[in-house]
C-alpha cells in the first residue's frame, strides 16, 4: 500500500477493514519505511537495500542478489501479482494504474534477464485462478494499482479493495500461514529506526493470517528490512543485506508460537 502516516489509518473510521485487522491480528506500532519515495522500499523489501537508488527511476537497474534468487535455491515457488501488468516481462514504466516503481522484482537483472523468472510476475488478475484452483505459490507479492494502493485514490478506496481481497486470501493462506500488509512510506519526514541513517517514516504494518499472533501490539522498534528477515526465517532462508544487520530484529513477536521452522 502507499503513501500514509500511521496515524492517517489506525483510528480512521475510513479505513474500518484495515483497523478490524489490526485489531484481530498482530499490529507493528513502531514500523518504518527506509526511505523517500517508494522505489528504495520496494527494493529493500526483496533486495535487503536501496543499492543506492534515491528515485523512482524507471531506467535503473540492480545487478544483484534478491529474495528471488534465495527462494529458487530452495525450490520454493513464487509469484509476484501486479494490478494492471499489462504483458509478460513488461519493463515500461506504467500502464493502466501499473506502475514499474511499485514492482521491485522488474529491476533486478537476475529476474528481468530470465524468462522463467520474469513469467512469475503476473497480472493481478491471476490470483484468484490460483486460489481457486489451490495452486498458489509459496510466496507471493501482491501490489495493487495506484488506485487500489491509495497512491491517487483516498483511503476509503484502497480499503474498500483491501476488504474484498484479503478475506479469500487469508483463506487460502493454510495451517502456518502468514501475510504482511504494509505501506511502502508515510506522507511526511519522520526519522527511520534500526540503525539507519534515513527513514521513511512511520506506517503501519500488520501481520495477518494462520501463523500470525491474535490480538497482538508490538512496540519493537521495526522497519523493512525487519520484514524481510521475518520472511526469511519462516523459509528457512540466510539473511541478505542489511535484513542481517544486528540492530534489524525480526518480527517473531507478531507470529504464533510454533510457527517458525524448528520451534
Amino acid at each position: 500500500m502507499e503513501n500514509r502516516n500511521f496515524s492517517e489509518v489506525i483510528g480512521n473510521a475510513d479505513a474500518p477493514y484495515v483497523n478490524g485487522l489490526a485489531g484481530r491480528f498482530g499490529l507493528a506500532n513502531d514500523y518504518f519505511g527506509i526511505a523517500h519515495p517508494s522505489l528504495p522500499n520496494y527494493l529493500a523489501l526483496i533486495g535487503g537495500s536501496t543499492f543506492g537508488v534515491t528515485s523512482d527511476c524507471t531506467d535503473c537497474n540492480v545487478d544483484a542478489p534478491s529474495l528471488v534468487d534465495q527462494l529458487e535455491s530452495k525450490a520454493i515457488t513464487w509469484r509476484a501479482y501486479m494490478e494492471g501488468f499489462p504483458s509478460e516481462c513488461y519493463t515500461g514504466a506504467e500502464s493502466d494504474g501499473y506502475v514499474k516503481k511499485h514492482d521491485p522484482f522488474i529491476y533486478f537483472d537476475g529476474v528481468v534477464n530470465d524468462p522463467d523468472r520474469c513469467s512469475n510476475i503476473v497480472s493481478y488478475d491471476q490470483l484468484s485462478e490460483d486460489i481457486a484452483g489451490g495452486s498458489l505459490p509459496d510466496f507471493i507479492w501482491i501490489s495493487p494499482d495506484l488506485c487500489n494502493d491509495g497512491h491517487d485514490c483516498s483511503t476509503a478506496d484502497a480499503d474498500t479493495f483491501l476488504s474484498e481481497a484479503m478475506p479469500p486470501l487469508l483463506d487460502a493462506l493454510g495451517p502456518g500461514g502468514v501475510l504482511f500488509l504494509t505501506w511502502d512510506e508515510a506522507d511526511d519526514d519522520s526519522e527511520g529506526c534500526c540503525g539507519q541513517d534515513r527513514g521513511g517514516g512511520r506506517v503501519v504494518t500488520i501481520v495477518a493470517g494462520p501463523g500470525a499472533a491474535r490480538g497482538q501490539t508490538s512496540d519493537v522498534a521495526y522497519n523493512h528490512y525487519s520484514m524481510l528477515r521475518t520472511i526469511q526465517l519462516l523459509l528457512g532462508l540466510p539473511p541478505l543485506g542489511e535484513s542481517g544487520s544486528p540492530e534489524i530484529l525480526p518480527m517473531t513477536d507478531l507470529l504464533q508460537a510454533g510457527t517458525l521452522p524448528g520451534s
